[in-house]
């Protein structure tokens, strides 16, 4: 899938199908064929795009840094956070050939960076957008340079407060860069669905006015298709071709026939969805007449007879005249005859 960093940016504002992305990130395990893997699958799932990490290990990570529990639980504890990420690291020939299947197979490449040389790497290779991880909100230089490649923006804010955001985004349109998305996240893996907090959604919707969407690390799939219906503008949610793989993101992810579920769960709910204006469906209008009530004869009623209130009532087909202008029949003189339950129309009087 090829779009150009402007149509990309008014898919995912305009688009009529919320813009899932099947978060790859390093469930690779540094492994190219299982990158494929990953790619093929996320391309019969039906997403949109496919999504990495590009890092330089030792620009991002100091040697001291320490593993977060989740890290801690699903890698050897004898690594240090800096040794288990070096591992998943991909070089730039790996970034290219990925991109190449990507292209082949009609879905969009995407990638995470977390460094100024990752940046200019993922710049290279003409990705239309940038995606920044949840751990640079506040890191402004970053924020500035990524800015000012003049790409569409994916802002997740995870951990984030409102202001912290706020600041975010003022940085990054102070740069002149006014094409950003933001994602609602909660930055745990996996994130406890009771702390999924999806008002936060509509929150960043309305301050900020920008199109916003969820970066989904609860398990399973309902957080996600609830955040469609409360108007995400993009899905985000890893993919693993085995969560029992050795790695810290794997137990935290669907698997390919989960996330094609999911897929085929939001389209259908995109549908329900509808477009949010209040007027009879195609499928109701044959219903309506069937429905509804009308003025019928309550018994039989001569011409000339002036219409008494007890001469008529409301009954159903709505095919005759509305019950709401029943007190303009009262007095009027009929033209015809008219028999008991017959519906009631104007040209039935004088």
């Amino acid at each position: 899938m090829k779009l150009s960093k402007s149509s990309i940016f008014k898919r995912i504002k305009d688009g009529k199908n919320t813009f899932i992305i099947a978060e790859a990130g390093v469930n690779h395990n540094g492994s190219l064929a299982m990158a494929y893997k990953l790619i093929n699958a996320a391309v019969a799932c039906g997403c949109d795009a496919v999504k990495f990490q590009t890092f330089k290990t030792h620009e991002v990570i100091s040697r001291k840094a320490p593993k977060a529990r989740y890290q801690q639980q699903t890698t050897s504890l004898r690594e240090s956070q800096f040794d288990m990420v070096k591992k998943l690291e991909l070089d730039e020939k790996a970034h290219r050939l990925l991109k190449v299947h990507c292209d082949k197979k009609g879905i969009l490449f995407l990638s995470t960076p977390f460094d100024r040389s990752s940046v200019d790497l993922l710049d290279g290779l003409g990705v239309p957008l940038f995606k920044i991880p949840s751990g640079e909100i506040t890191n402004i230089p970053f924020l500035q340079y990524v800015a000012r490649k003049k790409k569409p923006l994916i802002l997740s804010t995870g951990m984030s407060t409102l202001k912290e955001v706020k600041q975010a985004v003022d940085v990054i349109v102070t740069v002149g860069n006014r094409q950003l998305v933001l994602l609602h996240c909660v930055t745990a893996y996996p994130a406890p669905l009771a702390q999924a907090n999806l008002k936060a959604i509509a929150t960043l919707h309305k301050a900020f006015d920008l199109p916003v969407g969820y970066s989904d690390h609860t398990l399973g799939i309902d957080a996600s298709l609830a955040a469609v219906v409360l108007g995400a503008k993009v899905i985000e949610k890893h993919i693993t071709i085995d969560k029992g793989l050795p790695g810290p993101d794997h137990q935290a992810s669907l698997e390919p026939a989960e996330l094609k579920e999911m897929v085929k769960r939001i389209r259908s709910m995109e549908e329900a969805l509808g477009n949010g204006i209040k007027k009879p469906v195609a499928c109701e209008l044959e219903n309506i007449m069937i429905a509804r009530k009308s003025l019928v004869a309550s018994r039989a009623i001569p011409a000339g007879h002036r219409i008494m209130p007890e001469d008529v009532a409301i009954k159903r087909p709505g095919s005759g005249i509305l019950p709401a202008e029943l007190p303009y029949v009262i007095g009027r003189k009929t033209r015809r005859a008219i028999g008991e339950d017959d519906v009631l129309v104007w040209k039935d009087f004088l």
